[in-house]
């Protein structure tokens, strides 16, 4: 070998010399020799690691070094085709795969680049999604280059440890897990194949239904039912300022005769104030409870989701988003790193190297809130278990620390996870609360006025808590009074209420919903709420999920033709099954049999029977049509109701339907979109001649004391409710209106 090698560099030489005799520089011959060299260099394979997002492959890369190769997939590249069912059904369910369109060139690319390398590993995301991704692709490589290595690693963050350790521990494909994600894709696509071409046939062309979408559907319509039946009833508070020395605390009568106030009237409120007013007040009973705070667990992913959106305002998908930017590694300094571990978990399970880790951050930083013993968390029953708790992959990234670095969401949500999870391991809380009751007597009838107040003995885990404190948390509000100590009565404030119904479900409580009945699960939570507004059977009105009239009407004949399929009960035990599948205690194919005769037997009658609904919802209406006469009907299309022509498809002329009439001239107001984002607004049909505008939607109602119209608002004093579009007018609406 060294002969040879010899004899090559003799050769080389030789050459140069002819070179330099033919009148070449010197420096050409070096530079000859150096890209030989680096030919050589790069003529040694490297191994291929193939990821999802390509939003970690600048990341990864930087980990392992130029021995490596890192591509992204862009997800899935084999899956079912859209235009067929594509399930053979009378072969054991066998799914017909194809490259999906308009992704052969990534695959054809990977293919090549996995045929230059000496070993694949593929990287997927590891749960079903991934592990399916990872089955398709080894297959696609396999059938072009049959002897190449092809193993699978996986990881739960983003870090130089974690991936190192993922290389240096691969293992097989988990055909069990592969398996489930096959049975669930075909279950979705017998369902969802079956019913949308019998809702396009019976209701309106384009329909869709899915099998866990349906159910999220029936759970919002059935809560706006409870919302547009339930009645407000009016009641009263009464408040008073109760002086002692100098200093005043406020008070509510809590009792009157022994008994809870009902309050019905303003009437009634002043009858009471008439008789205790310039009385002398006593202060009877003083109450000190002391609780212990213990703090949460980590996160998981519906918990993030639903904090996210009560505490930040965003929704699932957009919560789903910016955790994956953050797990995908952010630029710190001159390192990059992934910030949080992966972000689809049902797990409150934290690894041993995290826990040695914040428990390290800690005995720096907080000693005296450090526990003897790191804190351990219950996992849920029906938990998956596959990852850890969702956390910061480094404590010592504190929020500050890297909010240059960051976006603002970005910040906010690590923010909240990096607090929740440095907090869990720390010392419980403990705070005082006081009850102040104080008896006034007018005659034979007495009142009672309490006052209370907290203060917190022992800050604990709540030192690291900022983005995640609430209001109640940072009030510090300790009544100093002693029982028989005598006190004035300085004010009345005296408060109208209308009692709240069951509330709209928002992004926060549909996802909390769903986990409790065991629909869906964690990286599925953001997609059924994305599906059900992107098919506009769903809007957002105030951050509250509101089934449109469309959602309702589908709702209406999947509930009645087919009830066990839009059942949550019936919905959670497949979920179930799918997991049995994943655990290798079903036999996939058998699974869906199972579930498909009956079905299949239940969509062929439905389909004889049901009657048609299409056309039903048409309405004629008193307008014109202003090209050619003919009267405009109202129509339900795929984003709501709209008029058009009657003389359709001769005369396609179509407008958007009046609201209320505009009350700066004789225009109407109709729905209208901004431009960019879209956000709704509701504007006059003059414009620009008339600039009136409102961003609260038109009720079909008219305000009894001006005549203006009444537009839906919503705050969290009152719920949702209608107030007339005049800033002049104060009229509120209440139980009379719904008489």
């Amino acid at each position: 070998m060294a002969t040879e090698v010899k004899a090559a560099e003799n050769g080389v030489e030789k050459k140069s010399s002819l070179s330099a005799a033919a009148g070449k520089k010197t420096s050409k011959v070096k530079k000859s020799v150096k890209t030989k060299k680096e030919s050589k260099k790069h003529a040694e394979k490297q191994i291929l690691v193939i990821v999802e997002s390509p939003g970690k492959v600048k990341t990864i890369e930087k980990y392992l070094g130029p021995s490596y190769s890192v591509k992204a997939s862009m997800g899935h590249l084999i899956d079912l085709p859209k235009s067929r069912t594509a399930i053979d059904i009378d072969h054991n369910f066998e799914p017909e795969y194809i490259t999906v369109r308009g992704r052969a060139k990534i695959l054809k690319e990977l293919q090549t680049d996995a045929k230059k390398s000496c070993k694949v590993l593929l990287a997927c995301d590891n749960d079903r999604e991934g592990e399916a991704i990872a089955w398709h692709l080894r297959n696609a490589f396999v059938a072009k280059t049959a002897s190449l290595p092809i193993e699978r690693i996986s990881f739960n963050e983003i870090t130089p440890q974690a991936i190192k350790d993922a290389v240096l521990n691969p293992r097989v494909i988990d055909e069990s897990k592969v398996s489930a994600q096959k049975a669930r894709r075909v279950l979705d696509r017998l369902v969802g194949y079956n019913l949308s071409p019998l809702l396009w046939k019976k209701v309106k062309n384009g329909l869709s239904a899915g099998r866990v979408q349906s159910v999220a559907l029936r759970l919002i319509c059935e809560r706006e039912k409870e919302v547009e039946s339930f009645i407000p009833d009016e009641y009263w508070t009464l408040e008073a300022d109760i002086k002692a020395g100098k200093t005043v605390y406020t008070a509510q009568l809590v009792l009157w005769n022994n008994n809870k106030p009902e309050l019905k009237n303003e009437n009634e409120v002043k009858a009471i104030i008439e008789k205790i007013k310039d009385k002398e007040c006593i202060v009877s009973d003083i109450r000190e409870t002391d609780k212990t705070i213990r703090p949460k667990a980590p996160f998981t992913t519906s918990q993030l989701q639903q904090t996210a959106a009560n505490r930040l305002g965003f929704t699932s998908r957009k919560t789903m988003q910016v955790a994956q930017q953050l797990y995908e590694g952010a630029s710190i300094g001159s390192s990059r790193v992934g910030l949080i571990t992966y972000m689809r978990t049902d797990s409150v399970r934290i690894s041993t190297t995290a826990i040695e880790d914040v428990r390290s951050w800690l005995g720096k930083n907080y000693p005296k809130e450090l526990p003897e013993k790191p804190v351990e968390y219950t996992v849920g029953k029906n938990a998956q278990d596959a990852h850890e708790a969702i956390r910061p992959t480094y404590t010592e990234y504190t929020p500050d620390s890297v909010k240059e670095y960051l976006t603002k969401d970005q910040f906010r949500l690590y923010s909240i996870i990096w607090e929740r999870f440095v907090s869990c391991q720390m010392n419980n809380a403990k705070s005082r609360t006081v009850s102040v009751d104080i008896k006034v007597t007018a005659g034979d009838e007495e009142g009672l006025f309490r006052v209370s107040g907290s203060k917190m003995l022992e800050k604990g885990f709540y030192k690291v808590i900022k983005l995640l404190s609430s209001r109640d948390e940072n009030k510090s509000s300790y009544p100093l009074l002693k029982t028989g100590d005598t006190v004035i009565v300085d004010k009345f404030y005296s408060e109208q209420h209308f009692t709240q119904g069951p509330a709209r479900y928002s992004d926060a409580s549909i996802v909390r919903t769903l986990e409790e009945k065991g629909i869906g699960r964690p990286s599925t939570y953001a997609s059924i709420i994305s599906v059900l507004l992107d098919r506009y059977y769903v809007t957002r009105s105030n951050k509250q999920l509101v089934p449109t009239v469309l959602g309702k009407l589908i709702n209406e004949v999947l509930v009645e033709h087919f009830p066990m399929y839009v059942d949550a009960d019936f919905t959670a035990s497949m979920e179930t099954k799918l997991d049995e599948v994943e655990e290798n205690r079903v036999s996939w194919p058998q699974m869906i049999r199972e579930f498909w005769d009956p079905f299949k037997t239940t969509v062929d009658d439905v389909s004889k029977t049901i009657e048609s609904f299409k056309g039903t919802l048409d309405e004629p209406t008193e307008f014109s049509c202003e090209k050619c006469g003919k009267q405009m009907m109202k129509k339900l299309g795929r984003f709501g109701f709209f008029i058009a022509c009657s003389g359709f498809p001769e005369c396609r002329n179509t407008k958007s339907i009046p609201l209320a009439k505009c009350p700066k001239c004789t225009g109407d107001i109709v729905a209208r979109k901004t431009k960019g984002r879209g956000k709704e607004f509701y504007g006059c049909t003059n414009y620009p001649e008339c600039d009136f505008i409102s961003h609260f939607k038109p009720v079909n109602q008219s305000c009894p004391k001006c005549g203006f119209f009444m537009v839906e608002k919503h705050d969290k004093k009152n719920g949702t409710h209608k107030v007339c579009i005049n800033t002049e007018c104060d009229y509120l609406h209440s139980t009379e209106d719904a008489e």
